[in-house]
């Protein structure tokens, strides 16, 4: 099963690709790598979610807030490159967790991501190297923001 069928055999529904709020580019083909700028929460109407974990919201809702980040990014690998099936394999995912001081599973907040990925792109190619970290505010107060790098699929 090729990247787009597990997609949608998922029945999920992508948010819209974010437009740039700054000097910077979504998405940057070098080669056959795939680097995407920091995303983050957005729902499928366009609003962020917001809130930082261990005050305004709960553990679960932070995974499921970093689940949608990566739902945002699958979204810009469509808007920039055609297809999930032009995306060989994740090879890095870098989140960050906006929470208070004493929350200590941002791993598991990531999660929400890279488990996605492992859905869309399979156990073989939906994992790659990755960190998660605290941080003490993220823009618009989300809960998680994510960067990733890809490798592209050949032709």
């Amino acid at each position: 099963m090729d990247n787009t069928s597990r997609f949608l055999a998922l029945n999920l529904s992508l948010p819209p690709a974010p437009e740039p709020k700054g000097v910077y580019t979504p998405l940057l083909l070098d080669g056959r790598r795939i680097y995407v700028s920091g995303h983050l929460p957005v729902n499928t109407d366009g609003t962020l979610q917001r809130g930082k974990i261990g005050k305004d919201i709960d553990i679960e809702a932070g995974k499921l807030a970093g689940r949608q980040v990566g739902l945002t990014i699958l979204a810009t690998l469509i808007a920039n490159l055609g297809s999930l099936n032009k995306v060989k394999r994740v090879i890095k995912v870098f989140g960050m967790v906006n929470a208070t001081t004493d929350f200590e599973k941002q791993p598991y907040i990531i999660n929400g991501c890279s488990e996605l990925f492992v859905d869309v792109f399979g156990t073989e190619n939906g994992i790659g190297v990755r960190s998660a970290v605290g941080v003490g505010s993220l823009p618009e107060n989300v809960p998680v923001e994510i960067e990733a790098i890809f490798e592209l699929a050949e032709e």
